[in-house]
């Protein structure tokens, strides 16, 4: 099998990481990665914030998980039982998971594939990731992290543009040790209508 699909058939959302932080020419190369996702008309509109600082990725986490409202996981249908997310564990406070490292996506208000883009970049920064060893988990509805002034300040150190607004994050650091790799859900059949 090419080492591409091996990639691909083997990442999983890791919520549990190790405290230290990724390698400079390690996070470079997953940086380099997202650069390079497809873009609508090729317009690589999306930015990328990474922050290593615990203590704003702790707080911005917080922050998110408080205006996130997950529908909570119920009757056995969990997100992750090897991995809880904040909708499978309401006593988990850190939407960010201790995360070392936290890449928002930042897309042009008003342009139409903006999500899109971001989406894009984010598989790439993640199955990049993957290859070199880091564990990663992607936390949709970006915008939550800065609904509130500590946020907005954020925004304004990190000199993100008015006419932007936050997609997604991705979160990167090494699978803490001891954890074994999440199990994949089965495939469920049916979904590929050949026409």
């Amino acid at each position: 099998m090419q080492p591409v699909m091996e990639t691909i058939l083997h990442r999983r959302s890791i919520r549990r990481f190790a405290p230290e932080q990724i390698r400079e020419e390690t996070l470079a190369q997953i940086l380099q990665a997202g650069l390079y996702a497809p873009s609508a008309g090729g317009r690589q509109g999306g930015l990328f914030a990474v922050c290593q600082d615990r203590a704003v990725n702790t707080r911005l986490g917080k922050i998110k998980r408080a205006n996130a409202k997950p529908r909570m996981a119920k009757n056995g249908n969990y997100v992750s039982r090897e991995q809880p997310s904040i909708a499978d564990d309401p006593h988990l406070t850190d939407a960010f998971y201790g995360a070392p490292t936290v890449v928002t996506c930042f897309a042009p208000k008003g342009f139409l594939f903006a999500a899109e883009d971001c989406a894009m970049a984010a598989e790439n920064l993640m199955l990049a990731a993957d290859a070199l060893g880091v564990g990663s988990c992607y936390i949709g509805q970006g915008w939550a992290a800065f609904a509130d002034p500590y946020g907005q300040e954020i925004l304004a150190q990190w000199a993100i543009p008015g006419d932007h607004y936050a997609v997604c994050q991705v979160l990167l650091g090494y699978p803490r040790p001891g954890d074994p790799h999440p199990t994949p859900k089965p495939r469920k059949s049916g979904r590929v209508l050949r026409v």
